[in-house]
């Protein structure tokens, strides 16, 4: 299975989105790349750790492709915007696609470079190798999934 982990704003919303897609076999929400090792919810909220609330994705690419996963990732986030995402606001909702296989960088820079395209404003997403992940709270696992009326800032339907 191929990994990809997608800092998309609240990664209750991102979870939810990307777990109903043919070929993606496995999700899980944490923080990535900030300084803080083993980072709390509530640590992350402080705005001081570094870390982004991500999602972190295996999927089969005979099913479905890194191309296409970026695609629908960028119907579901505006790149443009800095630290914020709906209405959440904070460096740990900033956008972001960290890469565990250094062969997915020409794919996703081209798929950087065609969605640039779409916009006047300079995209501000973070591509860059994972250099940390930590799993986020089992609370947070398949939250909408638990809570159907809770708070998502991605039209899921």
């Amino acid at each position: 299975m191929k990994k990809i982990v997608l800092a998309g704003g609240c990664f209750w919303g991102m979870e939810a989105y990307f777990s109903r897609m043919n070929g993606v076999v496995k999700t899980e929400v944490g923080y990535a790349n900030g300084e803080t090792l083993e980072p709390t919810y509530e640590q992350v909220c402080t705005n001081t750790t570094g870390h982004a609330e991500v999602l972190y994705l295996e999927y089969d690419e005979n099913l479905i492709t890194l191309e296409t996963l970026l695609e629908h990732f960028w119907k579901v986030i505006d790149p443009t915007s800095l630290n914020r995402q709906g209405g959440d606001i904070g460096s740990q909702y900033r956008t972001g696609i960290y890469y565990l296989d250094v062969s997915d960088v020409d794919v996703i820079k081209h798929s950087l470079d065609e969605e640039q395209t779409k916009h006047a404003k300079p995209i501000v997403t973070e591509v860059g190798n994972l250099d940390y992940y930590h799993p986020a709270e089992e609370y947070h696992q398949k939250y909408l999934k638990k809570n159907p009326g809770g708070y998502c800032h991605i039209k899921l339907d």
